[in-house]
């Protein structure tokens, strides 16, 4: 049921690349801990946003893209459907995307501003993929613009080559960290055994842009 008298407004915002054999019914399970959030029966009664200008939940199936710009009151429960979303959309995603969500202080007004009291405001970034490589890969390319465009303010882009070969440097032995401590959950080969989840670990590494 909608949730009166909420603490937050809860937005959600992002685009991931999905499958091509991705139909609607698959969707609307990955995205059900959203929409049973909102109490909704449905992705469909869900998919319109609390604010009339915001596009909400939609689904391009002949572009095999999921977008999200949509806003849901809620607290800080919601952090838990946030887990439950992003392992479900794992299992659609063609490639990594990163999704922002912003947890706005619905309970702060003016007045609490000028009194000098602190807003509960909050912003998480959360990331999914097909595999380590390519949520890795999304991670890098962020941090690569971001600190690109800080240091562009005192150091033309052509010399920052260094800087980007270096995160490239600790992103590389960060994923051959992950794809070495896989390796050592695995059984001795011909024992049978199997860990599930695990066989996407040792994958093709993140493609380094330069």
């Amino acid at each position: 049921m909608p949730r009166y008298n909420a603490p937050f407004e809860i937005h959600v915002h992002g685009q991931l690349a999905l499958r091509a054999d991705v139909v609607f019914e698959q969707l609307q399970e990955a995205l059900k801990p959203l929409w049973k959030y909102a109490g909704a029966r449905s992705l469909t009664d869900a998919a319109s946003s609390s604010y009339e200008d915001e596009p909400g939940i939609k689904f391009d199936q002949e572009e095999h893209l999921l977008q999200m710009c949509w806003t849901v009151a809620g607290d800080d429960d919601f952090r838990q459907v946030l887990d439950e979303m992003c392992m479900n959309l794992n299992e659609l995603a063609q490639a990594g995307a990163a999704i922002e969500v912003t947890f706005y202080d619905a309970e702060f007004d003016d007045e609490d501003e000028e009194s000098d009291a602190e807003s509960r405001d909050d912003f998480v970034m959360l990331f999914v993929g097909p595999d380590p490589a390519a949520i890795m890969q999304v991670q890098r390319d962020l941090l690569v613009q971001d600190v690109v465009n800080m240091m562009e303010r005192h150091f033309d882009g052509a010399e920052l080559g260094g800087v980007v070969a270096e995160i490239d440097k600790l992103f590389s032995q960060r994923f051959d960290d992950l794809v070495n401590s896989l390796q050592l959950g695995k059984p001795p080969r011909g024992s049978g055994g199997g860990h599930g989840g695990q066989g996407h670990g040792g994958g093709r590494k993140p493609r380094h842009l330069h």
